[in-house]
């Protein structure tokens, strides 16, 4: 049997790469890239000069059981997405499935995701929390919102710059306009920055300063 890794890349500073995904993206047969001319050029920057090959949501169902009769027969397997640990928000998850179904050994590297960083440097309670990722953007978007009414935990969105103001007015319909939320843009990034304050406030910033980047939306729980 081989191995399956699945390897966080940096969200932004290339400096989050860790020593051991560098290694393992090195040594494995075989590096699944959700888009191979993204992880390219990651691969360049790290001096590894390995196979790629293009594993993403649009054809995951139709090559996932190709890969595991590769890692039954003892192929070292190591699976990025373009920024992040894959299965957050990005393709990895069926593959990890798949995989563990077959009885095949899957190890998820610690390393970059961009909640983390955004949830610890919110000032918003992170002993306990949920991640709700993309919202959906039509059907069961408002839903979803109002049954988040009157979670205690803190909570966590990512959002595009194009539709952060409107998430955000959103919750604030939902939870008041006093709930208290951070906006954190370009984690790891030259041009990283966290907007904190109530709703109404981080709202009001937005509609003053265009919206940029990719968001981590941190949102206080409701007070028991």
């Amino acid at each position: 049997m081989g191995i399956l890794y699945v390897v966080p890349t940096p969200v932004g500073n290339m400096e989050d790469m860790t020593l051991r995904a560098i290694r393992i993206l090195k040594e494995a047969d075989l590096v699944l890239a959700e888009d191979t001319r993204t992880s390219g050029i990651l691969l360049k920057h790290f001096e590894i000069k390995n196979q790629l090959m293009s594993h993403h949501k649009f054809n995951e169902h139709g090559t996932s059981a190709g890969i595991v009769e590769r890692l039954r027969a003892g192929a070292t397997i190591a699976l990025i997405s373009d920024a992040g640990t894959p299965g957050i928000s990005d393709p990895g998850f069926y593959l990890v499935r798949e995989a563990v179904n077959a009885g095949v050994e899957v190890q998820c590297l610690p390393g970059a995701t961009a909640m983390i960083p955004a949830l610890v440097s919110s000032g918003l309670p992170c002993d306990r929390f949920c991640f709700e990722g993309f919202l959906p953007q039509k059907k069961g978007r408002q839903s979803r919102i109002k049954a988040l009414a009157d979670e205690q935990r803190t909570m966590v969105f990512y959002e595009s710059p194009y539709r952060v103001v409107k998430l955000l007015e959103q919750l604030a319909e939902a939870f008041g306009n006093e709930r208290h939320v951070s906006a954190c843009r370009e984690i790891s990034k030259v041009h990283e920055e966290s907007v904190r304050g109530t709703l109404a406030e981080v709202i009001a910033h937005f509609k003053e300063h265009e919206p940029r980047g990719e968001f981590v939306v941190v949102v206080a729980g409701k007070n028991e």
